[in-house]
């Protein structure tokens, strides 16, 4: 099962990702909003609200209790091996 290690918000809806079986990639927030409709995705077009992102048990998570799976992730992003 793979889990997110790390999640840092850069700008512009961009989250840097590191899973655990040793790669990064980056989410484009923005783009994956765009796409999607839902109440709790609402608030993350504010960007001081999606920079509020977190990880719990291995999941990307916001306050308002949105939590993205980290294999859904990884099949969304571009991925690399972390150096």
């Amino acid at each position: 099962m793979i889990k997110l290690l790390s999640a840092e918000y850069t700008e512009n809806g961009l989250i840097v990702l590191e899973f655990s079986d040793g790669n990064k990639g980056v989410f484009n927030l923005l783009a994956y909003l765009k796409e999607r409709t839902g109440s709790l995705l609402l608030p993350l077009a504010d960007e001081d609200y999606a920079r509020r992102c977190f990880i719990d048990a291995g999941a990307l998570c916001w306050p308002n209790s949105l939590e993205l799976s980290a294999e859904r992730l990884h099949e969304l992003v571009s991925l690399s091996k972390a150096a």
